[in-house]
């Protein structure tokens, strides 16, 4: 066994830049899932039938099949079919944004009906129109309540987020593999790598968890 992190210390600040990109890249893809979540939740609790059977089947489609396919169609396949070549981080942010939207619909869906019921009659008995209802009383009290798993969701994404080095994003994994292509090495970058997630993701948890605590003595 031939093991040396010495060899990997001079390539240790470009695996650490990509901590930065890896971060902004969750974050624009967790945006963009939460609102196309919140749309998708809203459509599936409406009485628009056309509307429920979209959100049900893009969420049956996205939850139903592997986001490392959902992303090579993404970006291997938009060149051939509009010509246009997209970006790495534009083609993760779709595919990632697209595929949180419906595990996060599933999760406001479930938010919003744990309301009490009660809330929703009060308002229409006080003629509150329906946009208003759900916007100034149903939504906060169900993103109240969905806040921890829409957490856990932004931890999964940046697990996940290790996928879009098969796209050659610059990210945490993707310098760990060039500072392994480089030194000749794998084992060591790739745990330094290993290293940097569980850090991140411990954060995150302690976050959430601290989270949750706060809203449970707030009720």
């Amino acid at each position: 066994m031939d093991l040396d992190f010495l060899r990997i210390v001079p390539s240790i600040p470009f695996i650490l830049n990509g901590i930065w990109v890896t971060l902004l890249f969750v974050l624009v893809s967790a945006i963009l899932g939460f609102l196309i979540g919140t749309i998708l939740s809203l459509f599936k609790i409406g009485n628009i039938r056309g509307l429920k059977w979209f959100a049900d089947a893009y969420t049956s489609i996205f939850r139903g099949t592997p986001l490392i396919l959902q992303l090579m169609l993404i970006y291997f396949a938009t060149p051939q079919l509009i010509g246009y070549d997209i970006p790495a981080f534009l083609a993760g942010i779709l595919a990632f944004g697209l595929n949180s939207g419906a595990y996060i619909s599933e999760i406001i869906r479930a938010g919003i009906q744990a309301v009490d019921k009660g809330q929703r009659e009060a308002a229409e008995a006080l003629a509150i129109p329906y946009k208003p209802m759900m916007k100034d009383i149903i939504l906060p009290q169900a993103m109240k309540n969905i806040l921890p798993a829409l957490l856990n969701e932004f931890i999964t994404l940046t697990k996940e987020s290790a996928i879009v080095a098969t796209i050659g994003f610059m990210d945490i994994m993707r310098r760990a593999q060039v500072v392994s292509a480089n030194t000749y090495t794998a084992f060591e970058p790739l745990i330094f790598a290993g290293l940097i997630y569980y850090i991140l993701v411990m954060g995150l948890t302690l976050l959430g968890r601290t989270v949750e605590r706060r809203l449970r003595r707030s009720e």
